[in-house]
């Protein structure tokens, strides 16, 4: 039965997303309750992860349910697993807002029962009248949405049940927690066949900007998003554009219309009866509208970077090139940073990128509180990861590798304050050089750094030579890296030290001297030892 589930997906997975899927059924072959995170783009396939999970679940006997944020988000995920799970004659049930009364009397009773076996529902899920026969796996999709408290008390609806959080970009806290290791990770990276980046441009919000976009759309008969922060922009906004534009067909749609009418606004829209959708963010989890290829955010200062990511997905997801363009009222240093990142990761995949930057922005957030982002950058977000990974490796046992080799230079390997002005942007730059574990890694930030803020100083030539020595010493195994003025000595891992014969060489133990009393520059001499050993 599972094999004919499958079989009717109507696409090629991709490499990433068949990674994930069976890191998935493997966790939950495992024996042990999955906690597992699957970053994928939008449009990347998450949701086909989801349904394949709930597959194997439903088909042993067990429940599932599926948790989204939104009313919309919640009626597109119940028709999707509906016309999957028909022929398997699997029932699916609908809790949200939007859902009749008969129909939620009807999906209690049967989850209470334990003859309906698959759900999917906002967060009416977890309300204390829904009682579970048999639940087994608990999925939440744009886990971004979700609260501290909200995400503990889902991840507890039953116990012992596995849980998988879904997102394309994770707040700072799940992503720390999945790069530490405490959260098992997969990532979706590989775009689907023929996916465009959506050209992404920042400008400053003017009526003009707005309706040169929106009226760029509808001449290649397209239809656009118009986005706006708050309930009470929208009435002001429809004037404003009607006034310069008013050939335009609009339909607004926000969270606090009744659940009927929202259907039938949305339903005018997908079926081409407008060209713009004026909203709030309510849309930015899940639609899927070939024909909506621009989107115009107002006020962008005022969305998180993972709003914003979202909103940008739900553009470019057919073969048509998309636009979306940041209109901004902001001169703020903060916007700026975060505004410059939506467009210099505008290629597919670019969520899981976003989420790290993110987590450099504002800090991994306090791992036993509610917080899910805040201020780690008192110690650094680096430090922050690296003692979570060795708290949760040492309960792995697999500790052995957590080591970070310790260069006593003769300079300061620091960017200097002339040349990266901002404090939080250069704490941002170590946190990612010491992230970086390959040379090529290195290297893409150098050159990163080099177009943000000009010509690489001396300084900053000797911060990035310094980062590119730690990998290397990694590599080779060498603990500690000491450049006197007369000599340098390596200090290596047990075992691990080359069996060189060179005179120029002094031993002790694991440690190496190498006498020097040359005035070359501290690279070069460490060139010199690193060559010897190399014989």
């Amino acid at each position: 039965a599972y094999e004919r589930f499958v079989a009717r997906f109507p696409y090629f997975t991709t490499v990433d997303q068949a990674r994930a899927i069976r890191d998935v059924l493997d966790d939950l072959a495992s024996g042990h309750p999955m906690d597992r995170v699957v970053c994928g783009d939008v449009g990347f396939g998450k949701t086909e992860v989801a349904l394949r999970a709930a597959a194997a679940v439903a088909l042993s006997g067990k429940q599932v349910a599926i948790v989204v944020p939104t009313t919309v988000l919640a009626r597109q995920h119940v028709a999707t697993f509906r016309k999957r799970f028909a022929p398997l004659g699997i029932e699916v049930g609908s809790l949200s807002r939007a859902t009749s009364a008969q129909e939620l009397r009807e999906t209690k009773e049967g989850l209470r029962s334990g003859k309906m076996k698959v759900v999917v529902g906002t967060h009416a899920i977890a309300s204390k009248d829904v009682k579970f026969a048999k639940l087994s796996l608990v999925v939440v999709d744009e886990e971004q949405h979700f609260g501290a408290a909200e995400k503990a008390k889902l991840s507890g609806l039953a116990k012992g049940v596995h849980t998988l959080w879904m997102s394309a970009t994770p707040i700072p806290r799940t992503l720390a927690a999945g790069l530490a290791g405490v959260r098992d990770l997969s990532v979706i990276a590989s775009p689907p066949v023929h996916r465009l980046p959506v050209v992404t441009k920042t400008a400053p919000l003017s009526d003009a900007a707005i309706a040169a976009a929106l009226l760029r759309e509808q001449r290649r008969h397209g239809q656009s998003f118009l986005i706006c922060p708050r309930i009470q922009d929208l009435e002001p906004m429809l004037a404003r554009v009607q006034a310069v534009a008013p050939e335009l067909r609009i339909v607004c749609l926000h969270g606090k219309l009744p659940a009927d009418e929202l259907d039938d606004r949305m339903m005018s829209f997908v079926e081409g009866e407008a060209d713009v959708l004026l909203a709030t963010n309510i849309v930015e989890s899940g639609l899927d509208i070939p024909r909506a290829n621009t989107i115009v955010v107002c006020w962008p200062e005022k969305f998180g970077l993972a709003q914003l990511h979202q909103l940008r997905g739900r553009v470019g997801r057919g073969g048509t090139r998309a636009f979306a363009y940041l209109l901004t009222e902001s001169s703020s240093e903060q916007s700026g940073k975060r505004l410059a990142v939506l467009e210099e990761f505008s290629r597919p995949g670019a969520g899981f990128a976003i989420s790290e930057r993110d987590l450099d922005l504002r800090g991994a957030g306090d791992l036993l509180s509610e917080q899910q982002s805040g201020h780690v950058q008192v110690f650094g977000p680096v430090l922050y990861s690296h003692l979570l990974k060795q708290a949760s490796e040492k309960t792995n046992d697999r500790a052995a590798d957590l080591w970070v080799p310790d260069l006593n230079l003769p300079l300061a390997d620091l960017l200097p304050k002339s040349y990266v002005q901002s404090e939080s942007m250069r704490l941002e730059i170590y946190g990612r050089a010491a992230r970086c574990r390959s040379e090529d890694d290195l290297e893409d930030l150098e050159e990163e750094t080099s177009r943000r803020f000009g010509k690489l100083p001396p300084a900053a030539r000797d911060f990035f030579a310094a980062a590119r020595l730690r990998i290397d010493c990694k590599r080779r195994g060498i603990v500690r890296l000491d450049v006197g003025p007369e000599a340098v000595a390596a200090t290596f891992l047990p075992g691990r030290l080359p069996k060189s014969r060179a005179r120029s060489l002094q031993r002790d133990g694991d440690r190496v001297f190498y006498s020097d009393k040359t005035q070359e520059p501290p690279f070069e001499r460490i060139d010199d030892l690193l060559d010897i050993l190399d014989e």
